[in-house]
Parts: C-alpha cells; sequence; structure tokens
C-alpha cells in the first residue's frame, strides 16, 4: 500500500493501491499449507462452513484468483486519505460530469468494504452511459470505516456509529459539499441512520437497503408480515449471530485467529455471505467467486480482522430498533435479507418516507448482490430530493 508523504490533516491526499509480490507469494505459500479442521458431522451448513466448499475456495484463492486484476480496476478510481478526528480516512471520489449532479455518500458493513460499491460507481456518476437519465446523476464518495480496508485502525475506543458520522459530515464538508445525501446497509445503514437521526446541515435525505425498525416493544398482536419480522430476528440472532456475538464480545481474540490463517479469514467471511445471500445453494451463485474473494483479499492484505470487528463493540449496546427519523427517508427492502421488516413498522419508523421499494430478487448485500436493483433504487429512491431542493446549490467549490 503506497500513498503521498503525509501532509496537513485538512488536506485530502491521493492514494493508490499497491500490494506487494512478496505479500502475495505469502498468502499463497499460507494457503498452501492450510491445516484442515476434521469435516463436519452434518450435511448442510448448521455448523458453519462447509468443509468440500470452503476447500474449493481456497485451492481457488491460491491457483487461480488474481489479486493483480483487482488492484487495478480498484486504482482506475481516484482514491485518497484525509485525516479526521485522529485518523487516516480511506475514500474514492469520483465527481460526474453533470454539474448538477448530487452528492452521495455510501457507506459499506461488515463483512463489506468499497469493494461491493465499486459496480455502483459508474451507473451513479454517469447514468446516461448505463441507459440512464442524465439528471439521476451523482456525485459518488465512498470511505472505508475506521479500522476497515485502507482507513487507518483505530487505537482507542470510543469509534462508534455516531462518531463515524460526525467524521463523515467533516468529509463531505471538507469535499466542499453544502448539501448531501447517504446511503448504506448493514453497519452501513447504521451510520447513515445516526447521520439522520443527527440530521446535520446540508444533509438532505438518506436510502437505507438495511432498515433498523423494529418497535421498542414488540406488539403482543402481530400481522404475518411482522410475524415474518420477529422470526427472522430470532434466527439472525440465534443460529446465525455467532460472528455477531464474537465480533460484540471478544474481536481481539477473533483478530487473533484469523490475523495468520487467511484460510480461516476466508471461511469467517464465506460463511456470512452463505448465510444472508440471495443464493440457489451456495454464496458464490449470488456473489461471484472473484468478487468474493475481492472481498476477503481485502481484509487480508490489510490485516483487518480485528479492527473491523471492533465496530460491534463499539456498539453492542445498540439494538434492531434504531432511531425515528423526521428527514425524508427512502428505503428498498430485499426479499432474502435477515431480518426482513414489514411495511407498517418502516412507516412507524420514518415519518418523511419518501419512497418505498421492493426488490424481486436480492439479500442482504444489496450492493454485491444486485448492483442494477440497487442503483435504480437509489436513483428512484432520491429523486424527489432534487426537486425539493433545487439542483444549483450542492458545492461551496471544487474541493
Amino acid at each position: 500500500m503506497t500513498a503521498s508523504t503525509p501532509a496537513p490533516s485538512t488536506l485530502v491526499r491521493p492514494f493508490t493501491v499497491a500490494i506487494s509480490d512478496a505479500e502475495i507469494e505469502d498468502l499463497k505459500q499460507r494457503l498452501a499449507r492450510t491445516r484442515w479442521p476434521d469435516p463436519e458431522t452434518v450435511p448442510d451448513w448448521s455448523q458453519g462452513v462447509r468443509s468440500e466448499n470452503v476447500r474449493s475456495l481456497i485451492d481457488y484463492w491460491e491457483r487461480e484468483y488474481d489479486w493483480r486484476r483487482f488492484e487495478s480496476e480498484l486504482n482506475r478510481f481516484p482514491q485518497f486519505l484525509t485525516t479526521i478526528d485522529g485518523l487516516d480516512i480511506h475514500f474514492i471520489h469520483v465527481r460526474s460530469e453533470n454539474p448538477n449532479a448530487m452528492p452521495l455518500i455510501l457507506t459499506h458493513g461488515w463483512p463489506g468494504s468499497i469493494v461491493e460499491f465499486l459496480k455502483l460507481i459508474g451507473p451513479l456518476t454517469d447514468p446516461v452511459a448505463f441507459g440512464g437519465s442524465v439528471e439521476d446523476s451523482f456525485d459518488v464518495v465512498v470511505p472505508s470505516l475506521p479500522g476497515f480496508g485502507f482507513s487507518q485502525k483505530p487505537t482507542e475506543t470510543g469509534w462508534t456509529v455516531s462518531r463515524i458520522a460526525s467524521a463523515w459530515v467533516e468529509l463531505m464538508t471538507r469535499l466542499g459539499y453544502e448539501n448531501w445525501a447517504a446511503q448504506g446497509g448493514d453497519w452501513g445503514a447504521v451510520v447513515t441512520s445516526a447521520l439522520g437521526a443527527v440530521r446535520p446541515e446540508g444533509l438532505l435525505g438518506i436510502h437505507l437497503n438495511t432498515q433498523y425498525a423494529f418497535p421498542a416493544q414488540i406488539p403482543d398482536t402481530l400481522s404475518p408480515e411482522e410475524r415474518y419480522a420477529v422470526d427472522t430476528l430470532a434466527h439472525y440472532t440465534g443460529d446465525l449471530g455467532g460472528s455477531n456475538h464474537l465480533q460484540a464480545t471478544k474481536p481481539e481474540t477473533v483478530g487473533f485467529a484469523l490475523a495468520d490463517s487467511p484460510a480461516g479469514q476466508a471461511a469467517w467471511i464465506y460463511e456470512k455471505f452463505q448465510s444472508k445471500t440471495d443464493n440457489r445453494g451456495l454464496a458464490e451463485d449470488a456473489l461471484g467467486i472473484d468478487d468474493m474473494l475481492d472481498a476477503i483479499s481485502l481484509y487480508w492484505f490489510t490485516n483487518s480482522a480485528a479492527s473491523s470487528g471492533r465496530i460491534y463493540w463499539e456498539n453492542k449496546s445498540a439494538g434492531l430498533a434504531g432511531p425515528k427519523l423526521t428527514l425524508p427517508v427512502a428505503v428498498t427492502v430485499f426479499p432474502r435479507d435477515i431480518p426482513r421488516l414489514p411495511r407498517s413498522w418502516i412507516e412507524d419508523t420514518y415519518a418523511d418516507l419518501i419512497h418505498y421499494g421492493e426488490a424481486d430478487k436480492g439479500g442482504h448485500f444489496a450492493a454485491l448482490e444486485q448492483p442494477d436493483i440497487l442503483i435504480s433504487e437509489i436513483r428512484t429512491g432520491l429523486r424527489s430530493l432534487r426537486s425539493r431542493n433545487g439542483t444549483s446549490a450542492w458545492s461551496i467549490h471544487a474541493g
């Protein structure tokens, strides 16, 4: 990884990804020397990742996967570092050629990263080239969460979602944006909801593909849709909650377990992709094996298992109720998301619901699974913000 010479904290510095040949060779050697555990004793994924599937994934990672292909793809986008609240934040920033483009900050979750948004950047910044309308143009900002990817790892506690949201406000201001919107899923939706709760000057509205809108007290009488939400929540916190629980309570132990084993890192993330995607049997059916390994490789090369997992520890008191928001909110519900919330609770939580969309396919990792659907939903969902606020006052200056 390379970056420009350190500069004053308010300066935005160019950044280029450059993993050394030695690091890539070290990865391949570690993969070749993997010590495999005994296989599971069940014919399904109920004990976690299946041995035959992860062996196939590791074999492909060692013998066929091309990190340089992904590194070149990533470096085609303008990337930067800037120091906010004592931490270097890495981000992609692509301005549309349309001077009336709406600024939009996209926030990933775990085990997400900037990887999941790469296929969105072109269609959002240049919609005409992808069959859209110029009126739906966005300037796109894609930061890496603190402790994730190429952002700096915190060395102190206190990086809660509220603190991250404050950092995003500073980032958008530093880039020269007077008015802007925000979007996110998973932890990105938690950060985006925190932005909505604070409602900083300039934030026009948000789009969420994960909704944190459970009522503080679950009603005694439930509709079928509400009962399904409660059942999927139980599944999410129960059988699917292992990684969440460990990272919320012992993220450093997780880091030790994964930092020395790329196979372990792959299995840790693979299981999460498997359990929460809308797939035909395997996560790679929904995501593609290269996209999946792009995400896994980024965690490996940045050694961020522990630092990324701490977002659960820092926010372990947070629930799935989320704040009630009064700013404009657009949502898209994906059918295989876990948990999946009913419209009734969404409408009760977001007082100014400007768009409610239901996708016909896709799961929790919408940007990776169904980028075209999410692009369309972001365009549609945030379109009314343009008419509400006009299109001539997005920027203070050319940041």
